[in-house]
């Protein structure tokens, strides 16, 4: 894990601040959900990924639906661009 350098504050609610060019760097956008984590000491916070998203096309809709026993998640447009790929090498 590398520092950026930057220090904040929490409130008096415990909120803290992410800055801009950090939320910028990693694509979070407002509202976005964003995930805790514990480990040890330290707190950590990424960008959380649905269970839902897309294998290929990353997106999270409701129409995703899950495949091979529920090991693989796939949006409808996912799964054309899979059907095309493997009609494409002849499987």
């Amino acid at each position: 894990m590398k520092s950026t350098g930057i220090v904040r504050k929490t409130d008096g609610l415990g909120r803290v601040v992410i800055p801009i060019e950090l939320r910028r760097a990693l694509g979070i956008e407002e509202k976005d959900p964003i995930a805790i984590l514990v480990d040890d000491d330290k707190i950590i916070l990424e960008k959380h990924k649905s269970n839902l998203a897309c294998a290929i096309t990353g997106e999270i809709n409701d129409d995703n639906k899950t495949y091979g026993n529920g090991k693989l998640v796939l949006s409808s447009t996912g799964v054309k661009i899979l059907r095309q790929e493997l009609d494409n090498q002849g499987i």
